[in-house]
């Protein structure tokens, strides 16, 4: 029998929501039975899936799945493009009870190797075009690959089966229910001091991060218009949370200025999710009597730029602005179209928030400091780093969670984010490991040493600037050294930027002073990629 909302409370813990109102399966199965005909979501073709066809659809591959060994509890992991077969692993995988484990589809040799073997999963599914990839990486425990659509395949020594013959009307019963605080999924963040790090995300993470605390102006009659992959918290979490609501989203390949109201108006989406970079692109797109032509209300815009008061009235919606990263759950939101310049708004219901010092002392208000977070209900942030204890001990120290992110806070009680404690560079929407850039950048054979800076972007955000310095007796090229690196990382963290140096600035303790680099931002002997004309080619996957 599919539990409802008005049946006895699962959990004697107030603060825990039934399964059936925050646990995958039990939603599809819900929704499928009280609103079976009620569209939870449509593609950027015009397809719509309603709750019913939805579930049949996520049945099916379940069952194929099980019949490949897939167990609750196991780890699977999702080299695979957004998009109809991306939605439905992400459901499908969930649905038995096992963990969701997706790969950004940039990643590529070291950076690939590192969260294939960190996931712990044996079986992976894995876009034909993107397999050729892990014949350079190290499979670590992988045993079995699906893989989605029609294209060749490398012999990698291992059976391969194909999602579109994943089938079966039904599922063989779970072992035991699965509960609010089991592992949803693995999202792995860019990392800012070592290799990318696999946050654990349970069930009730991801219904807090955007619930009816965390976003009480989403309700069951909004359509979520996701433009994010399904590998990052703003592609995945869309889906669950309206989900959650019995509401809908529209999946969307990826962002495009001239088509975005277009694509609003046909999805018929009432809310939309921003970067500061999307917003400023639109409001430089010619004005048009079409600009209120649509059905969005709502509007969320990260940060919150200059342009948010004058985007509002042009496109007639109500903008509102948060903080939150892959292993919190939005502990900051905004009233509707804020008036203070830079907020990020305030703590919301169910959140508490401290600003400290080094030393996890409270600073004076007003004062900057790094911002940690916790919440009042259990499993309601990260269950920690997958096989990572020392990061894990780490960002809990002293029972909060160390956000990295330094804030200050005014005596209203409205946060702004000042800067990154941690070395990270955000380009684009994408968070990057200087870590990662310097160890790719030096595995250039005439380079030296490296440092990864973020420089200011006439956008939003950041560009990606690399100072480095020769081996002796060696000359770096620019545009030779770029070329290296397009073939060796992801198109978003190829720098635009290089700066050559006889030797980089030190502290009495060897380590580079990257804030000096950052002063000096970019320089007159600074080359620049785009200026030079060579450009990245983004590569874009079809679902």
């Amino acid at each position: 029998m599919i539990v409802t909302e008005s049946s006895p409370r699962d959990f004697t813990d107030p603060r825990i929501p039934n399964r059936n109102a925050c646990v995958l399966h039990y939603l599809i199965d819900r929704w499928a039975t009280e609103r079976p005909d009620k569209t939870h979501v449509i593609f950027e073709d015009g397809e719509e899936w309603s709750f019913t066809e939805l579930r049949r659809r996520v049945i099916a591959k379940a069952a194929g799945l099980q019949k490949l060994g897939v167990k609750q509890g196991d780890f699977v992991a999702a080299f695979i493009p957004s998009g109809r077969d991306g939605l439905l692993a992400f459901y499908a995988i969930n649905y038995l009870g096992a963990v969701f484990v997706p790969f950004n589809t940039a990643y590529r040799g070291n950076l690939l190797a590192h969260v294939v073997r960190n996931s712990g999963a044996k079986l992976m599914i894995v876009h034909p075009d993107l397999a050729p990839r892990l014949a350079e990486a190290e499979l670590a425990e992988i045993e079995q690959l699906v893989v989605t659509t029609s294209g060749a395949v490398p012999d990698l020594g291992m059976p391969v089966s194909r999602f579109d013959d994943l089938a079966g009307d039904s599922v063989e019963p779970l072992g035991r229910p699965i509960e609010p605080w089991d592992i949803q999924s693995i999202i792995y963040t860019s990392g800012t001091t070592g290799p990318s790090k696999g946050v654990l995300s349970s069930y009730l993470h991801m219904f807090s991060n955007a619930g009816p605390e965390s976003w009480p102006m989403v309700g069951e009659d909004d359509r979520y218009m996701c433009v994010a992959p399904i590998f990052h918290i703003g592609g995945m979490g869309p889906p669950f949370v309206m989900l959650a609501r019995g509401a809908s989203v529209a999946l969307i390949e990826s962002f495009s200025t001239e088509q975005f109201w277009h694509i609003a108006r046909k999805t018929q989406s009432t809310m939309v999710f921003l970067l500061g970079v999307m917003a400023t692109f639109l409001m430089k797109r010619p004005a048009s009597p079409e600009d209120r032509n649509h059905s969005v209300r709502t509007a969320f815009m990260v940060p919150l730029t200059e342009v948010a008061p004058a985007f509002a009235e042009r496109f007639g919606i109500d903008i509102y602005t948060i903080f939150n990263m892959t292993e919190i759950s939005s502990p900051i939101v905004s009233e509707a179209n804020p008036t203070k310049r830079g907020t990020c708004g305030k703590v919301r219901p169910g959140a508490e928030v401290r600003l400290v010092d080094a030393n996890d002392c409270e600073v004076p208000v007003g004062s900057i400091g790094e911002m940690l977070v916790r919440c009042d209900r259990p499993f309601a942030m990260n269950s920690g780093y997958n096989r990572d204890p020392e990061a894990t001990a780490k960002a809990w120290a002293n029972g909060w969670f160390h956000t990295g992110d330094a804030f200050r806070c005014d005596e209203d009680g409205y946060y702004y984010f000042v800067d990154r404690v941690k070395d990270a560079i955000r380009r684009r929407g994408e968070n990057i490991s200087s870590f990662e850039v310097e160890v790719e950048v030096c595995a250039h054979p005439d380079v030296r040493e490296c440092a990864a800076i973020a420089v200011p972007s006439e956008f939003s955000e950041d560009e990606v600037m690399v100072v480095v310095a020769p081996v002796p007796g060696k000359t770096i090229n620019h545009e030779e050294l770029a070329t290296f690196l397009m073939g060796t990382m992801p198109y978003f963290m190829v720098p635009r930027y290089i700066r050559i140096m006889d030797e980089l600035p030190k502290t009495p303790s060897a380590k580079v002073l990257k804030t000096d680099l950052r002063l000096q931002a970019v320089t007159a002997d600074t080359w620049d990629r785009e200026k030079a004309g060579l450009r990245v080619r983004r590569e874009v996957f079809a679902g």
